[in-house]
């Protein structure tokens, strides 16, 4: 969709100009495997007040964003290995990487397969595996519709997000070996899943580290994991989604959701998930909040420009509301 490649233009370059609260995604990135609380006690429902903000996008008068300011400002953080209950019973060590990553689309799968040419068997547990046998699959159709995966070029797609992230800081293999074809008519392809996850994930004991060797690879060259990860997994657990809204006065605007990519936002089959992080206690106990530990990817997500305005007014929620209208429920300290 021409429209929402205005919020994207040099992202890449604009992530790694900000700070990067990378000891946090190292730590999510490696680790063993904690136990913690049932699901059930874990869990906040998924209906609750929440505290939205709409503002215009500086960088195009015909967008404007709408924001979950609860979510937002959540002490939200990734847990894996630290507590992390995985999606799937019995697979805590996987968190939330068991079903693979579906590619957004074909530039997707083209930018991380110029990463995947870097890997090394130190740093990929399974590198033999999938140089020698490949590292990608199709997405079953009926898989892809449980979990609300759509591919298609439906202007309300949350998947159409971005087509050229990190882009740039993909480098492609001088004589291609290492990379696997693609071709933009292909149906619906995912990273392979191998031995019950993603064939990215090292298993806990892995010498080089433990969680997705992109996010190593990533944090090793110094760069933001957003750039060597499918879209999918940088952007979870936040959730981009887009409306065209017609105005009274016959003018018609994008709106672009920026909210908690919760049960809902993977379909049907979110319900069916044995855990999820985003309404979880446990996962709620971080010093910064969404929008500063997540900085880099909303930047991404929505121009450096919008980005600076949604700080600004985090911050003011932040400052002048005690106790919060409509905190997250899984949020510590007073209600």
């Amino acid at each position: 969709m021409p429209k929402t490649n205005k919020t994207k233009p040099g992202k890449a370059e604009q992530a790694k100009d900000r700070k990067k609260p990378k000891k946090q995604r190292a730590d999510a990135a490696r680790g063993g495997v904690a136990l913690a609380v049932l699901p059930e006690e874990d869990e906040h429902g998924l209906d609750f007040a929440r505290a939205w903000v709409e503002f215009p996008d500086p960088a195009d008068a015909e967008q404007v964003f709408r924001c979950d300011l609860t979510w937002l400002t959540s002490r939200w953080t990734c847990i894996f290995g630290s507590g992390c209950q995985g999606i799937q019973a019995g697979r805590a060590a996987d968190g939330c990487c068991t079903l693979g990553a579906h590619f957004s689309d074909a530039d997707d799968e083209r930018r991380v397969a110029g990463h995947v040419a870097r890997l090394t068997p130190e740093i990929w547990q399974f590198h033999d595996e999938g140089t020698r046998n490949g590292w990608t699959q199709a997405t079953d159709d009926a898989d892809a519709e449980d979990h609300g995966e759509d591919y298609g070029d439906d202007e309300d797609d949350e998947f159409e997000f971005a087509d050229e992230a990190g882009a740039a800081g993909a480098e492609e293999d001088a004589d291609g070996d290492d990379e696997e074809d693609v071709e933009d008519d292909d149906p619906h392809r995912q990273t392979r899943v191998f031995q019950g996850s993603c064939i990215f994930q090292n298993r806990p004991g892995f010498a080089g580290g433990a969680g997705c060797a992109l996010h190593i690879l990533a944090l090793k060259e110094g760069r933001e994991p957003l750039e060597t990860k499918p879209d999918v997994c940088w952007q979870l657990p936040v959730r981009r989604t887009y409306d065209w809204i017609d105005r009274p006065d016959d003018t018609r605007v994008l709106r672009i959701s920026i909210g908690e990519y919760d049960r809902r936002g993977w379909g049907p089959g979110g319900h069916d998930l044995h855990w999820w992080c985003t309404s979880a206690t446990s996962a709620h106990g971080a010093g910064d909040p969404v929008y500063v530990s997540y900085g880099p990817e909303l930047t991404e997500l929505m121009g450096k420009e919008a980005y600076d305005v949604l700080t600004e007014l985090c911050e003011r929620r932040l400052a002048s509301e005690l106790p919060l209208m409509a905190p997250h429920p899984a949020d510590p300290g007073p209600r």
